[in-house]
């Protein structure tokens, strides 16, 4: 099978095709013939050499979501079968033809979607699901706060959390980036580069704040939440130290806030199964609705990862960058 790899640490330019063997599934695992795979900021990291996989997933081939079709399972595996349309998460490896997932982390493509749409899914659902609504605990009614709401985390807050009766509020990098976020569902969207988050929000107040940022946004998410807040990071992109900003700790204790954060890829398989299950009850409703739609920013070919890579450093893009493997050409 082809197969991109990581030829070295490095820009996207390391990003080599090479002939692989497929991979056979696990007892727990199956088989998906790739039509369309998903690119996070976490394939980035990894082919810089700053986001090593667990020892348990492809160490060279990265990519976290894909979609397609099943081609075989394993002998523990009665939920799916050969020709199923699927997308799943993945640890790693789904930048090729074929990857192994295990079963419990597949979830059937939405009904009108087309691969290319169901492979924008995984990571980002099964992200904001867990971040948001499970360490957020995010209700109806309440203020919610995404940064960098045109991201594929972004898009996806905005919409779930306003699907589930949330008032949404966005930060992006343009006024187009912005436009984006309004359509999506975001009441307020504050440009970050000409407008300060904190004093636009600061009437509003925010009970759960998504953040990707981390640097000095951390103490401006402290100001900004209401009393008994959750702040959940997702990443520090700015870094997690202050740079000579200060944490108000007798703030934190006055307003009872909850600071919380988590990663997604070293969880367990347990935790991820179940994480799947509680998606298919409570978000594929929605988005069989006709509430949630997906934006993607470009669909390249597999053999050009490098390129798709190199739009994803550039933060330009509003929405999902896909590669496509078209197995009918």
């Amino acid at each position: 099978m082809k197969a991109i790899v990581i030829s070295q640490p490095g820009g996207p330019e390391v990003l080599r095709i090479q002939e692989r063997n497929v991979p056979q599934p696990a007892d727990n695992e199956v088989l998906i013939k790739i039509y369309a795979a998903g690119i996070n900021r976490p394939d980035v990291f990894q082919r810089k050499g700053n986001y090593p996989p667990p020892t348990w997933a492809p160490q060279d081939i990265p990519g976290l979501e894909v979609a397609g079709i099943i081609e075989q399972v394993g002998h523990h595996v009665t939920d799916w079968k050969k020709g199923d349309a699927v997308c799943a998460l993945l640890a790693g490896g789904g930048y090729a033809d074929f990857a192994v997932a295990q079963a419990g982390h597949c979830l059937p493509v939405p009904n009108g979607f087309n691969f290319v749409q169901a492979a924008s899914l995984p990571e980002t659902v099964f992200t904001v699901w867990h971040n948001v609504f499970q360490r957020g605990s995010l209700k109806s009614g309440e203020n919610f706060l995404v940064h960098g709401g045109t991201s594929g985390i972004g898009i996806t807050a905005i919409q779930l959390a306003k699907a589930l009766g949330a008032k949404v509020f966005a930060t992006a990098g343009s006024e187009e980036k912005c436009k984006a976020c309004g359509a999506l569902g975001a009441e307020i969207c504050i440009n970050y580069k000409t407008e300060d988050f904190e004093e636009k929000l600061k009437s509003e107040g925010a009970d759960v704040i998504l953040d990707m940022v981390g640097g000095d946004y951390i103490p401006k998410n402290i100001r900004l939440l209401r009393e008994d807040g959750r702040l959940v990071f997702i990443n520090t992109m700015k870094g997690g130290k202050l740079d000579g900003a200060e944490v108000d700790f007798g703030l934190i204790m006055k307003k009872r806030l909850t600071i919380t954060g988590s990663t997604l890829r070293n969880r367990s398989n347990e935790f991820k199964t179940a994480l799947a299950k509680e998606i298919l009850t409570n978000v594929w409703p929605v988005i069989e609705s006709g509430k949630f739609k997906t934006v993607i920013a470009a669909e390249f070919p597999l053999h050009e990862a490098s390129k798709a890579h190199a739009l994803m450093e550039t933060s330009e893009h509003i929405g999902k960058i896909i590669l496509v493997n078209d197995w009918e050409s």
